[in-house]
């Protein structure tokens, strides 16, 4: 990735007019979801696009960023400065992969192809709890890069420590505990197939090579593993799905967690307000993509709140929705200190693996960089509420993303 992401452009270009042709992956954000439908089965398609009831939801999330426009001043800047600092560490630019499970249903390279592509353009990856790779190989592709986990919040508090002993031990530098997937939504595009890939052994395999829920599941059924697979699958869903913890259970994560404790999933001011009460360090404001519940309110829509009753004391993150370079400068601008982006980068693995998730998020980068250059916006710390004002939308939702 060339130091001044804008340049991304150019190498696109030239490309196009004198080397190797044009992208393999669509640059309009508009079209990349059209385009993985044509690349990947019905199944996997449906279970990474797929949203809760009649994805009111996805809507209200995009047309959360649709109502906030950018006033652009002139004769600004040509440089970007796109650095931030989180938990005491510097990072090259507001964007993180966010933790997305069954990583196989996109490519065959699962987890570990895509945290290649992340080290590759210094994005750092949120290995998720609904793997197929394990910590050791995820830190092995990461390289360099710094990765976080993401905790699906098992019911056995042994099984809870040895997952953030071993997080711990693999060099991951934050915990992001998930809180709004304790069960599964109404989800249509995986019911309508009558799938769910966690049935047939697919992003379990993480579980199945964690020592304690071995030696658990052996002692309960006296067979290993690997003779019961899909029992052993269907008992790992079971220690992480079903149960909703109480505010009372995050002291316990926070006496078993020395790095920095992010909970993810808040939309409520109250909800951020007690995160800071427990001892957390940050939270993501996110509906999930989506995919939780239908009718929920646009992650952006309460950014402004969240961050203006806990900003000053921890770290906001945000995550739903992001599509596009200005989406991130409009997250940012209303106190975000970084997003997470999810479906276009797996829609981009999807199409054409490691290099096609690659593809998209240079694209998303450059985007980033050329339109906080061309609002100048000098960095991070100038993107501000200013940059911003709010509008009624009007127009028909079906032209949102």
């Amino acid at each position: 990735m060339p130091e001044n992401y804008g340049q991304y452009q150019q190498t696109i270009y030239s490309n196009g007019m004198f080397s190797s042709g044009r992208p393999v992956i669509t640059t309009d954000p508009r079209l990349l979801e059209e385009q993985a439908r044509k690349t990947m089965s019905l199944q996997s398609f449906g279970y990474i696009a797929g949203g809760a009831g009649e994805k009111a939801t996805m809507d209200s999330n995009r047309l959360a960023f649709r109502q906030w426009k950018l006033i652009p001043k002139m004769l600004r800047t040509t440089e970007v400065d796109t650095s931030i600092e989180l938990f005491g560490e510097k990072y090259s630019h507001p964007v993180l992969m966010a933790p997305i499970g069954v990583q196989a249903l996109a490519h065959r390279d699962k987890e570990t192809g895509l945290a290649e592509a992340c080290s590759e353009v210094d994005v750092p990856y949120i290995l998720s709890t609904a793997s197929g790779s394990s910590f050791e190989d995820i830190a092995a592709s990461c390289g360099d890069v710094p990765k976080w986990y993401q905790l699906y919040w098992p019911n056995d508090n042994d099984i809870t420590i040895s997952l953030l002993k071993r997080a711990k031990e693999n060099g991951y530098k934050a915990l992001v505990v998930t809180l709004d997937t304790w069960t599964l939504a109404w989800r249509p595009a995986d019911l309508d197939t009558g799938y769910l890939p966690f049935l047939a052994g697919i992003g379990t395999e993480f579980g199945l090579t964690d020592p304690v829920f071995r030696a658990k599941f052996e002692a309960d059924t006296g067979s290993k593993v690997e003779d019961e697979p899909l029992g052993a699958a269907r008992a790992w869903l079971q220690s992480i799905f079903g149960v909703n913890h109480t505010w009372e259970d995050v002291a316990f994560l926070r006496k078993n967690w020395d790095g920095p404790l992010i909970l993810k999933g808040i939309q409520h001011v109250d909800d951020a307000r007690t995160a800071l009460k427990y001892g957390c360090d940050g939270i993501v404001v996110s509906n999930h993509g989506g995919r939780q519940l239908d009718g929920a309110i646009g992650s952006l829509e309460v950014l402004p709140e969240i961050v203006d009753a806990v900003g000053k004391d921890m770290t906001v993150l945000f995550d739903s929705g992001i599509r596009t370079g200005s989406d991130i400068v409009k997250a940012i601008a209303l106190g975000a200190k970084a997003v997470f982006v999810g479906r276009p980068v797996m829609y981009g693995y999807g199409i054409n693996g490691k290099e096609g998730a690659k593809e998209v998020l240079q694209g998303l980068l450059a985007d980033f960089y050329l339109s906080m250059a061309i609002a100048g916006i000098p960095s991070i710390a100038d993107c501000h509420r200013e940059v911003l004002r709010k509008v009624q939308y009007g127009g028909d939702l079906k032209a949102s993303l």
